[in-house]
C-alpha cells in the first residue's frame, strides 16, 4: 500500500509521499512515488501514484516522452490550464491500465491507480487535482486543502486540524511530515524512505526537494517531538473531577517520566526492477 498527501496553501503547494510497495506480505521494496517534471519559466508539476506500480510507470514514462518530444499533439507542456493537465493525464492513466488489463486479464491483479497532480502554470495560480482511474479529476478547495491517495485515515486527523490555506509553506510541509509520520506508525504497509517537495508560488520550480531515511536528523527530531509533545498534552488535559489537580510540580514530574519511545521499524529492502507490485 503507499500514503501521499498534497497540500495547497497561499504560498504554494507541499507533496510527501512514502515510498514503500509490496508485492505480498513478505515481499516489500521501495520505489518513488513522487515524480517531477520541470519546465523553468514555463510549468512545474509534481505527480504521486497509488495503486499498481506497472500503471503508475507506464503512465509516468508516457508523459515524459510526450513532453520531450516536439512533434507531439499534446504534452505536459502543451496546456494553458492545470485543469487540462489533469484531464490530459487522465486519459494516459485510463489508456495505460486499459493496456496492462489486456495483458493481465486472467491473473487477477488489479492494474488501477490514483494520481495527484499538482503545480503551477505560467501566468496560472498553482493548483492540486487528484485523478481517479477512470480519469476524471477533482480539485482542492478553500475548506480542504489537501489531498490524501492510499492509507489516508491515519494522517487526516492532523491536516483536519492543522491545515489552513493561509499558513506557512514550511508549516504545511512539517504537517505533511506529522501526518505520514502517523501512518507509518499505526500501518505496516506504509514506510521509510519520505519523499518530499515543495513548490513555492510563482517559483515555477521545485523550490525544495527532499529524501528522509528514517535516522536523518531532520526526521528523527520531528518524530520525537511530536511523540513527546502529543504525549505531554494528553497529560495536561482538564482533570476528572475525581482527580487532585495537577501542581506544577506534578506536571514536570509527568515531563521527566515519559516512558521510552517505542524502536523504528527496520527500513524495506530495495529492488528497482520489481514491476508487479502494489504501491
Amino acid at each position: 500500500m503507499t500514503y501521499c498527501v498534497g497540500i495547497e496553501v497561499d504560498e504554494g503547494l507541499v507533496f510527501a509521499a512514502d515510498t514503500r510497495t509490496n508485492a505480498s506480505l513478505d515481499d516489500v521494496r521501495v520505489h518513488r512515488k513522487l515524480h517531477v517534471f520541470e519546465y523553468p519559466g514555463q510549468a512545474v508539476f509534481a505527480l504521486m501514484s497509488a495503486g499498481n506500480l506497472a500503471t503508475t510507470q507506464l503512465a509516468i514514462s508516457k508523459l515524459q516522452r510526450d513532453a520531450d518530444d516536439p512533434d507531439a499533439p499534446r504534452s505536459l507542456r502543451s496546456f494553458k490550464h492545470l485543469f487540462e493537465v489533469a484531464e490530459y493525464v487522465g486519459e494516459v492513466l485510463v489508456s495505460s491500465q486499459v493496456k496492462l488489463s489486456d495483458q493481465s486479464q486472467h491473473s487477477g491483479v488489479s492494474v488501477q491507480s490514483t494520481l495527484i497532480l499538482g503545480g503551477q502554470i505560467a501566468g496560472e495560480r498553482p493548483g492540486l487535482y487528484m485523478i481517479y482511474p477512470l480519469g476524471n479529476a477533482i480539485a482542492t478547495s478553500p475548506e480542504t486543502p489537501y489531498l490524501q491517495i492510499g492509507e489516508s485515515k491515519y494522517g487526516k486527523p492532523i491536516l483536519d486540524r492543522i491545515i489552513r490555506p493561509e499558513m506557512q509553506l514550511e508549516d504545511a510541509a512539517r504537517t505533511a511530515l506529522v501526518s505520514l509520520d502517523s501512518t507509518i506508525r499505526s500501518n505496516l504497509s506504509v514506510g521509510m524512505p519520505i519523499d518530499v517537495a515543495l513548490i513555492r508560488r510563482n517559483d515555477l520550480r521545485v523550490t525544495e526537494r527532499l529524501r528522509l531515511e528514517a535516522d536523518t536528523p531532520l526526521y528523527s527530531e520531528i518524530h520525537d517531538t511530536w511523540s513527546r509533545k502529543l504525549e505531554h498534552a494528553v497529560r495536561t488535559l482538564p482533570r476528572f473531577s475525581w482527580e487532585p489537580e495537577m501542581t506544577s510540580e506534578s506536571e514536570t514530574d509527568n515531563r521527566g517520566n515519559l516512558p521510552p519511545l517505542p524502536p523504528r521499524r527496520v527500513p524495506a529492502r530495495r529492488d528497482p526492477e520489481d514491476q508487479s507490485s502494489q504501491q
